[in-house]
């Protein structure tokens, strides 16, 4: 029988997880969508050379397990750069670093959308590549990337369940030390699955709500 008191035991516990986890994402999607940018100007230049690292990178966080990276990174990376690993910076990094490739892809798509007409035109205005990038192609290719973007944020939040393999404190390893602690199946993982989705469906409906007002202004 599902014992609510033990939840009820929890639910401190639960809520600071659901703290790590919404910094989580929310780091992970400021970040990646700052490097994610800045990929995509790099794998879209026309100078293969200069194309190619940028590619490489999208082709390697997109082609291996994000298990794998924050294990690699928490493990590996982190402790060159502090000495020793840090749950937390490892997983805000490697969400962060994973996200950014997918990012990348999607201000791809949204920018290669507009038209390469305007480009040539704002040319003849006069207009640098990035006046053009700035003011012609963003507040256009912005339309296309926001949803995706934000299927991007609902993502990481279900993504950073896997941080905990690396003991950062968020809604899973709350969990999983419940688990530990009463060697009960159905409590710990049932409330974790019920915190995700109402926290996956919020970040929907708030999206819902910002496409439509979009629309309406459009």
């Amino acid at each position: 029988m599902f014992d609510f008191n033990l939840v009820i035991n929890y639910l401190p516990y639960f809520l600071k997880g659901i703290g790590y986890t919404i910094g989580f994402s929310l780091f992970g999607i400021i970040f990646g969508t700052v490097l994610g940018f800045l990929i995509c100007l790099g794998k879209i230049s026309k100078i293969p050379w200069v194309a190619l690292p940028f590619k490489a990178y999208v082709g390697l966080f997109r082609g291996t397990p994000l298990l794998v990276q924050i294990l690699v990174i928490n493990f590996g990376v982190v402790p060159l750069i502090l000495g020793q690993s840090n749950s937390i910076v490892a997983g805000i990094l490697a969400l962060s670093l994973n996200s950014s490739a997918y990012i990348a892809e999607i201000f791809r798509s949204g920018i290669q959308s507009i038209s390469e007409g305007q480009s040539e035109a704002a040319a003849t205005l006069g207009l640098t590549n990035t006046q053009t990038m700035l003011k012609i192609i963003l507040p256009q290719a912005i339309k296309v990337i926001l949803p995706p973007l934000g299927n991007e944020f609902i993502s990481l939040i279900k993504d950073s369940s896997l941080a905990s393999v690396i003991s950062a404190p968020e809604v899973t390893y709350w969990a999983q030390a419940m688990n530990a602690q009463y060697y009960r199946v159905w409590e710990p993982y049932l409330t974790s699955a019920l915190i995700y989705l109402i926290l996956t469906l919020s970040i929907s409906g708030i999206l819902h709500i910002f496409e439509r007002r979009m629309a309406v202004n459009d």
